[in-house]
């Protein structure tokens, strides 16, 4: 029984895309409420059915929300991959120049944010891997000391579990009322001087609203190419988990940042701190 659960588990979870981690963690949390309700039947006690009750459609519920704002069924999330993965190194300011997509130094998004009445803020997964929330908070206060107001754009599926990118913030001790969710964020971005853009990918295509032949067509997004101008801070020019290509690199009023978010955001703060002397 061992080796067969063992095994059941690896297969379960072998087709399943990292994109989709959050919603398979809150589906094997639902599992584990239901073993334990089975549990509670075999042994005859009530407690436990009624708390692995509990567990289970808490787990389930909070995956079905997930999907939804996925725009994906939860068959097609345990039984189908979602895309080609992260794909190959490449050379990123030449491959971005052959693309026809637009590159720019840390003081080109200096320029823009420092005299800027608003901007906004979309952390995502690779701002998690590098860690750079600590720095955005440094970045956050070098601009509001110069009277720009900053928000953050949480996207509900954002990271690798539902609230990842609050927590992350919260760590660096970013008032809770700067972070801002998806629906409420959305109208504002129309009248952002600047989007700032750390290690988020999919969650801000707008193929997922322009393009019916995508596989993210219907997903909610952050709009955040509605702002006066768009800076992506991104390792290289790879597509994000979903294997879709973004295509608001190829906006007019959007420029990549190549290299680490926290290396970029630490670069701004000292351009910052130097534009302030």
């Amino acid at each position: 029984m061992t080796l067969l659960a063992l095994l059941l588990g690896v297969t379960l979870i072998i087709p399943i895309g990292g994109a989709d981690m959050p919603v398979i963690i809150s589906m094997l949390n639902s599992y584990s409420g239901w073993a334990a309700a089975a549990t509670g039947f075999t042994l005859g006690n009530n407690l436990l059915i009624i708390v692995g009750a509990l567990v289970g459609f808490s787990g389930a519920i909070l995956s079905y929300i997930m999907c939804r704002a996925m725009n994906r069924s939860i068959i097609n999330v345990v039984f189908g991959g979602f895309g080609g993965g992260d794909g190959g190194d490449s050379s990123v300011a030449g491959e971005a120049a052959e693309k026809g997509v637009k590159s720019a130094a840390v003081e080109d998004a200096i320029y823009w944010m420092e005299d800027a009445n608003k901007v906004l803020i979309v952390p995502g997964y690779g701002m998690a891997v590098a860690q750079a929330q600590h720095a955005l908070k440094e970045l956050m206060d070098q601009l509001e000391g110069r009277g720009v107001a900053v928000k953050f754009a949480i996207h509900p599926v954002a990271g690798r579990m539902p609230g990842h990118m609050n927590v992350l913030l919260a760590e660096a001790d970013i008032p809770y009322d700067n972070v801002v969710e998806m629906d409420e964020i959305n109208p504002e971005f129309a009248t952002a001087d600047v989007a700032l853009i750390v290690g988020a990918n999919d969650v801000v295509n707008p193929a997922a609203k322009d393009d019916t032949s995508s596989p993210i067509y219907g997903m909610p997004i952050l709009e955040a190419g509605k702002a006066r101008h768009v800076f992506v801070i991104k390792r290289s020019m790879r597509p994000g988990y979903s294997g879709v290509e973004n295509l608001l690199y190829y906006q007019d009023n959007c420029s990549l940042v190549f290299g680490d978010a926290k290396d970029v955001c630490e670069s701004m703060v000292n351009a910052l701190k130097g534009a302030g002397h």
